[in-house]
């Protein structure tokens, strides 16, 4: 069964904050901590938040059909993460605001990075996103508990509580 749009629009709301969480304990490491290289496929605390946003970013361009960028050097900073990824966060409010349930369930066809041409339902699309951020996110968690320091809390249901 599709998601509806308010439970996407809520869905993404959650990885807005954990990833905004996330981010915040990042700015607590210091520079070596940041960078420091855990053999994953985004190396260090840094790359993955910096990988998440890109992902973050790419399908919400992909979702307004304007032209992508994934990452690029100048991505790699902190202050980037702190004021740019809100920014993203704003325009993924925007984009699903202007959505229904009937367009969540219309097909999109975009390009992948390789150049690969998919189409699929934008609920599945929207969903996928907030699965990446969570599973990155939780890698982050653990390069900060394998330093040492107590990640924030960024379960689902912490998020579902501030609601109350």
């Amino acid at each position: 069964m599709p998601l509806s749009v308010e439970e996407l629009r809520d869905h993404f709301a959650y990885s807005a904050w954990a990833s905004q969480r996330l981010v915040q304990a990042a700015s607590e490491l210091t520079e070596e901590e940041l960078v420091r290289d855990f053999q994953t496929a985004d190396h260090s605390v840094l790359g993955t938040l910096v990988h998440t946003f890109a992902a973050d970013r790419v399908w919400l361009t992909r979702l307004r059909k304007v032209p992508q960028q994934f990452s690029s050097p100048a991505d790699y900073h902190l202050t980037v993460l702190q004021n740019e990824w809100p920014e993203v966060y704003r325009q993924w409010d925007q984009c699903l605001a202007e959505m229904t349930d009937d367009t969540v369930r219309a097909d999109l066809t975009y390009q992948d990075m390789r150049g690969n041409t998919w189409s699929q339902p934008v609920w599945k699309l929207v969903f996928h996103v907030v699965n990446h951020a969570t599973h990155h996110r939780g890698q982050a968690a653990g390069f900060l508990r394998t330093m040492g320091r107590t990640p924030p809390a960024l379960d689902l249901v912490a998020f579902y509580r501030l609601k109350l």
